[in-house]
């Protein structure tokens, strides 16, 4: 049996998801209880997308499932600006407002591929 390819995607959602846990556990020390929630759904729902994207019935669905994820990190990376600009908390956001913007470059570039290749067919 060949080893499981590493997938960038899979694991860097994976790891982004645990990191903001971690942030959102710490908004909540602070008494942060409304932009942590939509950010912890928003930011967990990337993963879970790509999760479900990897087992994709075709191209189509495929396409579908990434494209929700690219929704989804567009909305962290707003969560993540409101906390940063506001006076809600002191934490250091910036690290993971980076980490978004990367995650939005990977998948935008997964779908346009996706749609090349579709277009070919």
């Amino acid at each position: 049996m060949e080893p499981k390819k590493e997938n960038i995607i899979i694991d860097k959602t994976f790891k982004f998801s645990l990191d903001i846990i971690s942030l959102y556990k710490k908004l909540q020390k602070e008494k942060e209880f409304i932009l942590s929630k939509q950010l912890l759904r928003s930011a967990t729902s990337i993963g879970a997308n790509v999760e479900e994207a990897s087992a994709a019935q075709s191209k189509k669905d495929f396409i579908n499932k990434v494209s929700i994820a690219s929704k989804e990190a567009r909305e962290t990376r707003y969560w993540l600006k409101l906390l940063d600009k506001s006076d809600l908390t002191q934490l250091n956001i910036s690290p993971f407002l980076m980490e978004i913007e990367h995650i939005i470059n990977i998948l935008t570039k997964i779908i346009i591929t996706a749609q090349d290749n579709l277009k070919k067919k």
